[in-house]
């Protein structure tokens, strides 16, 4: 059956917010129209996007994402797929096209109604297309009722103002609170962990949102290793003039693959296209720090920085950074660790970082041989290197 009334919500969603998802929602239930169109725009043609936003492909899918749970929401690629400058009227005209009986209502928010009449060939969409508006502050009721009346009167205009209770934020507040480790209240789940793992507007997780979603993948017991790990690293971060909520970022993701099977680690280094070599197969539990890093940069879009942290806390690695050294002695010397040791591998990491890391992999050395087997290369070469390095620093271990 052809649609007897489309609905158009059209915008830039950079991002796609919880005032859009309320906007359409609130236009949905009061228009109750046949079809309703969520259209992302290609390239909006009253403004440049700021530098850094996503493509219009990735604004698509986060559109998707955002408006998934909305019976009736279909959202359109038809501007996507244009090129050039996405103006309405050209969108008009296609579902005109397909649609020669259908009524048209687009619907707008404050500031497009009262620039209405700066549109491409506003005069013919107003013509032709009914106009749905909702207010985007409290005290917009006097303007928008001023405007209607004189829309009405010039342009024979069909206007509605539909009830509405306007969101508190603005895409630009919303784009720079994600940069600041912010704006998650402000997106849908969906939407908020598509932005996080792809990294979009350069957003950096909130840390307490990552610590869910990281121990949700972890033993009870295990989450109090990992909190533990992370308020080390945030301490010797800050200890060594590291950035905390980097370190605090590896902390809570180094472990998230430590409860899966070995077959299932050897199935993640297959998928991330990872060899692991004859020691690794032996000793399954040295492929959780690939497999971290890995997942960690698939499901939360870990930087190259963090992914190495990860990727090295286990084994070490000769000539390590110095959050790769932070991560590693955090997960050694994390207060619920008790070994025969530690107390004075804790005092060392925040006094010679390096001196520490050369007592820990030595530790490490001496427990895997007296299990009677083989350290793995990586940790001996570690060794060797700082060996060398706090000799050439004229210090060696305590």
């Amino acid at each position: 059956m052809k649609p007897k009334e489309i609905a158009v919500y059209g915008g830039s969603f950079n991002p796609p917010h919880r005032g859009h998802h309320e906007a359409a929602r609130t236009a949905l239930e009061t228009l109750r129209p046949d079809r309703f169109l969520i259209v992302p725009d290609n390239a909006p043609p009253h403004k440049e996007l700021e530098e850094g936003s996503p493509t219009p492909d990735e604004r698509l899918q986060l559109c998707r994402l955002c408006f998934s749970d909305l019976p009736g929401i279909e959202v359109s690629e038809m501007e996507i797929r244009r090129s050039g400058k996405s103006y309405t009227y050209d969108t008009v005209c296609d579902l005109q096209s397909q649609f020669p009986k259908a009524r048209l209502t687009l619907v707008v928010g404050t500031d497009m109604f009262l620039s209405f009449e700066e549109w491409y060939h506003f005069e013919y969409l107003l013509s032709c297309c009914r106009l749905a508006v909702l207010a985007r502050d409290l005290d917009d009721d006097e303007v928008l009722q001023s405007a209607r009346d004189r829309f009405c009167e010039e342009y024979d205009a069909d206007i509605v103002i539909l009830p509405h209770t306007p969101f508190p934020m603005s895409s630009t507040e919303i784009r720079s609170a994600l940069r600041q480790r912010g704006g998650r209240e402000y997106l849908t789940d969906e939407v908020y962990a598509e932005v996080i793992r792809k990294r979009l507007y350069h957003a950096q997780p909130e840390l307490s949102w990552l610590r869910e979603q990281a121990y949700a993948m972890l033993s009870e017991k295990r989450i109090a290793h990992v909190a533990g790990c992370e308020s080390e690293a945030i301490a010797l971060a800050r200890r060594w003039g590291e950035d905390p909520e980097l370190a605090a970022e590896a902390a809570i993701l180094h472990d998230i693959t430590k409860r899966l099977s070995p077959k299932d680690q050897l199935h993640l280094c297959e998928k991330y296209g990872m060899i692991c070599d004859d020691a690794e197969k032996d000793t399954p539990s040295l492929l959780h720090a690939k497999t971290g890093a890995a997942l960690a940069r698939d499901l939360f879009g870990a930087p190259d920085a963090v992914f190495e942290a990860i990727r090295w806390h286990t084994t070490g690695k000769p000539d390590m950074t110095l959050l790769e050294k932070i991560i590693y002695l955090a997960d050694y010397i994390e207060p619920t660790r008790d070994f025969p040791g530690v107390d004075r591998l804790r005092a060392l990491a925040y006094e010679d970082i390096d001196r520490a890391m050369l007592l820990g992999l030595e530790m490490s050395l001496v427990e895997i041989r007296a299990r009677g087997k083989e350290p793995y290369i990586d940790t001996q070469l570690a060794s060797e290197w700082f060996i060398r390095h706090t000799t050439e620093k004229g210090t060696t271990t305590c």
